[in-house]
C-alpha cells in the first residue's frame, strides 16, 4: 500500500509535474497576437488559480462567471497538489526560477526582459510538447482550467494581483512564507 504522506510529498517536489503544468499554462496563453505571459507576478497568480481549483471556483463566482468548467473532483475539495506560500506580492512558489530555467534549457520556453518585466513564452517545441501533454488524461484538468484562466483572467499582472488581494484577503493576511491552504 502506498504511503499517502510520502506520495503527497513526492508530488509536491516533482519538478517535472510543475514544469508540465507551467508549460500547459504558457501554451494556452500563447496565441497569434499574444504569445507570452508578461511578468512573474502574472505567472504566479495564474498558477495559483490553476493549482488551487477550489479558489479558482471562488474567483469565478467573484466575477459572476460560471464555475461549470472547473469540474472540481471530490479529493480537490480538501487538498491541493502542491502548496504555494504567501510572498511579497501574494501567492508564490520559490521554485519558479528553477522550473523556468529547466524549460528554457530544454528549449521549451523562452524568457525576455522588457523593461522591468520578464516575458515568458513557449517555443515551437514547447507548444508541441504542451499539446502532447494535453492529450494525456492526467493533464486534462490543467488544460481545461488554463483555458478558463485565459478566458476570464487574462489581465495584466498588477490587475490580477489586485483581484487576488481583494478576492482572497486571507492569503494576503498570512505572514510571509506561510503555506497557503484552502
Amino acid at each position: 500500500m502506498i504511503d499517502l504522506v510520502k506520495a503527497i510529498v513526492e508530488l509536491d517536489e516533482s519538478v517535472p509535474l510543475h514544469a508540465a503544468r507551467l508549460l500547459i499554462l504558457l501554451d494556452v496563453f500563447a496565441s497569434d497576437t499574444d504569445d507570452s505571459i508578461e511578468g512573474m507576478t502574472k505567472l504566479a497568480k495564474l498558477d495559483f488559480l490553476l493549482r488551487y481549483p477550489v479558489l479558482l471556483e471562488r474567483a469565478l463566482v467573484a466575477k459572476n462567471k460560471s464555475t461549470r468548467s472547473v469540474e472540481l473532483e471530490e479529493h480537490e475539495l480538501f487538498s491541493v497538489e502542491s502548496e504555494m506560500v504567501r510572498y511579497r506580492f501574494g501567492p508564490w512558489d520559490h521554485r519558479y526560477r528553477k522550473i523556468l530555467n529547466l524549460l528554457i534549457s530544454k528549449g521549451l520556453a523562452k524568457a525576455n526582459i522588457e523593461g522591468r518585466k520578464v516575458v515568458i513564452s513557449p517555443t515551437a517545441e514547447g507548444r508541441d510538447k504542451a499539446r502532447e501533454l494535453s492529450g494525456d488524461g492526467a493533464f486534462e484538468a490543467y488544460v481545461r482550467r488554463a483555458k478558463v484562466l485565459k478566458t476570464h483572467f487574462d489581465v495584466n499582472g498588477t490587475n490580477l494581483m489586485k483581484f487576488i488581494y481583494q478576492t482572497f484577503p486571507e492569503v494576503v493576511s498570512l505572514r510571509s512564507n506561510s503555506p497557503i491552504s484552502t
